[in-house]
């Protein structure tokens, strides 16, 4: 039997009044919102309303439920209204958001309206408000509340108020740091700097202020290593960039035995997805579980991507089995990251069955999905499902825009692209951002509309960034444009001086058209500024383990087998008509040469790996953190043709999928 029916069942059935020491117990139980009013007008009936304890708990037990008139009338009511009754209030205002009810009544106690005059709050007022307003999200007037109690000079603020207060500073951010100083300095003279929750709160305020030399020092002259401080140490450290520490510190926790949790687990994969550290996640993940550690609702989401971006493939599958199991796809979040997972390892039609059978969808999984197939060059699904998300009364955002104008730009559809450029903003309301203007650029000028592009470059309404000017340049070198070219990298040198990228691209430009002398002018500038080419780097899936190439890297233990197979590859191209594609190679140097160059790409080593490690007809997945090159394009359509492989590519921009000499994108790309 239920609380609810239990506590109904003894109501009807007792044969004497409830008496003061019974009702409190009931109420405190008490799991519903109507059984309380039915205690209470039992505690009417039987004339004990009125006693202090009975008083007491019905005043928390309508607070509890959110009933703050309810409450406010039996605290009204009540013969002696006491400090616990006007402190209890006050926290149900702070924690509403309703500062200025909370301070009018926090005069109002201090007046009084009672034969014993007014109350003097005490530190569990203040913290109530502090605490209070901190968990509704007013964070200023937490820091507020607590410098008031602290200015008055009455009471002393604690260990809890101050770590309240000092969450609520992390909130406010950067802004706040001369703040959080200020509690520190408090902290360490009021002897609560040892207290374990000051500890934590005060890593993760110089955490979420950008300090994150003091989370360390904050946490090494702390005698604490529990798990919540922990916990706070690597969230802060991630928030600002250092993962490697992360890593360390971490693994010197399990090295040491703390017993550490899933959020702690969970934190140290987020860190290193979101800093770019994907096979650690992946292996972080493996060892999590290997310390039995279940993952939860939040794990599976952070985890994915990881999995997405080395091409993870059976990995992603376990995860998604494993949610299956746990009953984890009712998880909105959960279903929109295998989405997303599933597109970005090729996957595209699995994609879209988890999509369809989601019991829930938000705006982030129409933007998964949408996103994905913008990935895969596949435009017309991406409008046809958009027009659905609108059909469905979901209301876009940025970032479906973007995905939209994204497929458009893949296709070549130039004029739906400039459709849903003026829908977004006259008919939703949404004011272009940069990443809107970059897919217009890219889309005009994958389209060889090149001055259009420029010309709405000059007339954006704010200062365009690397993004838009890498556009055009992009653009400018699949087109061969010259003169657009040097004004497009004159402006990305000034923006981004140390992007080697920028200086290759225009070098390969230079290079298309047999300009050797801006080559060389290109190459000297990156010598001066101690600049090099960023080196291609593959991931490839293989029996459950991620491989990854590097160009020009013989590191790996079946190297000498690759390179055997892409020999025996070259020769079996060179039959079939293959002529390699040096326009884009940097170097003037003799074509033998050049062809050398081109054979060590990533890509081409993933490949050839692949081949040599599975059985014939075995699709490969192949993941590159660059756009893939001319050369390496034709390379993949003849080698699906003759060894009869589906080859998909993901490079920086979208997928490739070869298939028996030709690709997906139609040569569009």
């Amino acid at each position: 039997m239920s609380h609810s029916n239990a506590l109904v069942h003894f109501l009807r059935h007792v044969s004497f009044p409830p008496d003061p020491h019974l009702l409190p117990t009931a109420l405190k139980s008490c799991p519903a919102l109507p059984l309380a009013r039915a205690l209470h007008a039992a505690a009417v009936a039987s004339g004990v309303a009125g006693d202090p304890f009975v008083a007491s708990s019905l005043l928390h037990t309508y607070l509890r439920f959110g009933a703050a008139a309810a409450a406010r009338a039996v605290f009204d009511r009540a013969p002696q209204k006491t400090v616990v009754g006007w402190s209890a209030l006050a926290a149900a205002h702070a924690s509403r958001g309703d500062a200025d009810g909370a301070w009018r009544l926090l005069e109002e106690m201090r007046r009084g309206n009672g034969p014993g005059g007014g109350v003097e709050p005490n530190v569990i007022t203040w913290n109530g408000l502090v605490s209070g307003f901190n968990r509704s999200g007013r964070a200023r007037d937490a820091v507020v509340a607590l410098a008031r109690m602290h200015g008055e000079g009455l009471l002393r603020p604690d260990a809890t108020g101050v770590s309240c207060a000092l969450s609520a500073t992390g909130d406010l951010g950067t802004e706040a740091i001369a703040v959080g100083e200020q509690l520190h300095g408090y902290a360490m003279k009021a002897g609560c700097r040892v207290d374990a929750c000051v500890v934590t709160a005060l890593i993760d305020m110089y955490g979420k202020c950008g300090r994150a030399d003091e989370i360390v020092r904050v946490f090494d002259e702390s005698r604490h290593m529990d798990v919540a401080s922990c916990n706070a140490l690597i969230a802060g450290l991630s928030r600002n960039t250092q993962v490697s520490e992360a890593l360390r510190l971490f693994r010197e926790f399990v090295a040491r035995g703390v017993e550490l949790n899933v959020v702690s687990w969970t934190s140290i994969v987020a860190c290193c997805v979101q800093n770019g550290k994907d096979l650690e996640a992946v292996e972080l993940f493996r060892e999590m579980q290997a310390q039995g550690i279940e993952p939860n609702t939040v794990t599976i989401p952070c985890v994915l991507p990881a999995f997405a971006n080395v091409a993870a493939l059976m990995h992603g599958r376990s995860a998604h089995c494993f949610a299956l199991r746990k009953g984890f796809l009712l998880d909105v979040y959960v279903c929109s990251a295998l989405v997303d997972m599933y597109a970005k390892c090729g996957r595209i039609r699995n994609a879209r069955t988890i999509f369809d059978v989601m019991p829930s969808r938000n705006v982030v999984s129409w933007n998964a999905m949408i996103g994905g197939y913008a990935m895969h060059g596949e435009a017309k699904n991406a409008v046809r499902l958009f027009d659905s998300m609108l059909m469905c009364k979901q209301k876009p955002d940025m970032v479906t825009f973007t995905c939209v104008l994204a497929a458009c730009g893949q296709a070549g559809l130039t004029e739906e692209g400039r459709r849903y450029f003026k829908e977004m903003q006259h008919d939703h309301g949404i004011s272009p951002r940069m990443e809107h203007y970059a897919c217009m650029v890219t889309l005009l000028g994958r389209a060889g509309k090149l001055d259009e592009a420029y010309n709405l470059i000059t007339e954006m309404p704010f200062e365009p960034d690397g993004c838009i000017w890498g556009s055009l340049l992009g653009s400018c070198r699949v087109h061969g444009n010259v003169d657009l070219a040097d004004v497009a990298a004159e402006n990305l040198f000034r923006l981004e001086p140390g992007n080697a990228g920028n200086y290759v691209l225009l070098s390969n430009i230079y290079a298309s058209k047999k300009m050797w002398d801006g080559v060389n002018r290109v190459r000297a500038m990156m010598k001066d500024m101690g600049l090099k080419k960023e080196k291609g780097c593959s991931w490839i899936e293989i029996k459950n383990k991620v491989h990854m190439l590097l160009a020009g890297d013989d590191s790996h233990p079946m190297m000498t087998a690759i390179t055997e197979k892409l020999k025996q590859l070259n020769i079996e191209m060179r039959r079939l008509g293959f002529v390699p594609s040096t326009d884009f190679v940097l170097h003037d140097v003799e074509e033998q040469e050049k062809d050398e160059i081109l054979a060590v790409h990533s890509e081409k080593l993933a490949v050839a790996l692949g081949l040599i490690s599975t059985s014939p007809g075995t699709p490969l997945r192949v993941i590159k953190n660059l756009r893939i090159c001319d050369d390496c394009h034709e390379a993949m359509k003849f080698i699906s043709g003759f060894e009869g492989r589906e080859i998909s590519v993901r490079d920086t921009n979208r997928f490739h999928h070869f298939r028996d000499g030709k690709c997906s994108c139609g040569d569009y790309w």
